[in-house]
């Protein structure tokens, strides 16, 4: 058990008898009263996303992960197949369960696959990934110290902004965090 206080975005908690990821945590603290977490929760079973609120003094139950290291191998479908990297067994997970992390998948992509009751309930990213660009507008010519940037579609589908001098075919490094492009990758 954890103070409401000490829950952090990324965590899996159980609220309710649920197992749940914390999306977004806000602290409160509306003048003379009481401070209070206003946190956004994943029930990870249902999908549903709900908000909620704590008292400062409430104690959450973290939930206890397995986590694996993993290698996602391919997509099927709506599945999305991993390797255990040392026993060789393979996991589906679905896209509904992955979200956002579906975006920063491409093959060969080492990941920690976390499982709860020996069930895969969601992937833990490496901080950056790298990504080719398929679709961009052409770059303006000169504009290499330029501050503009123009949006770009990588293999995954992720869109994010990118400068001027980034084409069609280049890798480019995204952080997975924020979705944000950070540099050209070698």
């Amino acid at each position: 058990m954890i103070p409401a206080t000490q829950l952090r975005s990324g965590m899996a908690i159980l609220h309710e008898g649920n197992l749940c990821r914390v999306l977004s945590v806000q602290h409160i603290t509306p003048g003379n009263w009481r401070g209070m977490v206003q946190a956004k929760l994943r029930n990870l079973r249902t999908g549903n996303s709900f908000e909620y609120r704590f008292r400062s003094e409430d104690r959450v139950e973290k939930a206890d992960l397995e986590e694996h290291e993993m290698e996602f191998l391919y997509a099927s479908g709506e599945d999305y197949h991993f390797m255990n990297t040392e026993s060789y067994e393979q996991v589906a997970i679905t896209r509904e369960d992955l979200g956002d992390a579906v975006h920063y998948l491409v093959p060969n992509t080492r990941v920690m696959v976390e499982f709860y009751e020996h069930r895969p309930v969601g992937v833990e990213l490496p901080i950056t990934v790298d990504l080719r660009v398929v679709e961009t507008a052409p770059g303006m010519k000169g504009a290499t110290a330029s501050n503009s940037g123009k949006p770009a579609v990588l293999e995954t589908g992720l869109q994010v902004m990118v400068p001027q001098f980034i084409d069609v075919g280049e890798l480019v490094r995204v952080d997975t965090a924020e979705g944000k492009y950070l540099e050209r990758a070698k």
